[in-house]
């Protein structure tokens, strides 16, 4: 009877864990917004692609994470795949230092940003600006997982809301413009079965992961 019941309390356990057919099943339905947060923090089709398949096998192989986090999980692993991959750092510029404290979380351009101005940021502030701008990630996390101070994410995030508010040729619109269409179709995953739709997890404001 004891024996049977600790079988049983073993079984209740495991089954709070995420498997790889749960985490399988996440990347399958959630493709389209992990991709893109991919391909965002690294600017790059190839280097996306890259992360979001090593990404997708690293969660497969985990097996001790709860089920109720594993989609939080599957994109930090992401993220930190990205980072990996780029090791962006600081440029030390010192000139945006003074401007830094100018922009709260509030009032950055969330609504409206260009893609196209956003991939030819410098790598370190565009993983800021993905990541706690998109992701809503707080400053000391960011700075944790780019292994760099507090303050040099503010410098950074400043930076790339100033480069990008000087980027005008195009708006993409979060509230769903035409313009969106061809940034969608840029940013979609070679092969994807959802071609053909539209999604706009690129610029919507995620829960913090």
């Amino acid at each position: 009877m004891t024996e049977q019941a600790h079988s049983a309390m073993r079984g209740n356990g495991e089954t709070r864990y995420a498997t790889c057919q749960h985490f399988l099943k996440i990347f399958d339905e959630d493709m389209q917004g992990l991709y893109q947060l991919s391909f965002l923090l690294t600017g790059d089709h190839q280097k996306g692609e890259k992360c979001f398949v090593a990404g997708m096998e690293a969660c497969a192989k985990e097996n001790r994470v709860f089920r109720e986090w594993a989609r939080t999980w599957a994109k930090r692993v992401i993220v930190q795949n990205a980072i990996r991959e780029l090791q962006p750092r600081p440029r030390h510029s010192g000139s945006f230092a003074l401007a830094a404290t100018a922009f709260s979380q509030k009032n950055g351009p969330i609504g409206h940003f260009d893609v196209d101005a956003v991939l030819e940021l410098a790598d370190f502030e565009r993983c800021v600006f993905v990541l706690c701008v998109l992701e809503r990630y707080r400053e000391h996390e960011c700075a944790l997982l780019l292994g760099c101070s507090a303050s040099e994410v503010r410098e950074a995030r400043t930076q790339a809301i100033q480069e990008l508010a000087d980027f005008r040729p195009s708006v993409f619109d979060v509230h769903g413009d035409r313009s969106a269409a061809s940034v969608q179709q840029r940013s979609r995953p070679k092969g994807s079965r959802h071609e053909g739709t539209c999604s706009r997890s690129i610029v919507r404001s995620p829960v913090q992961a």
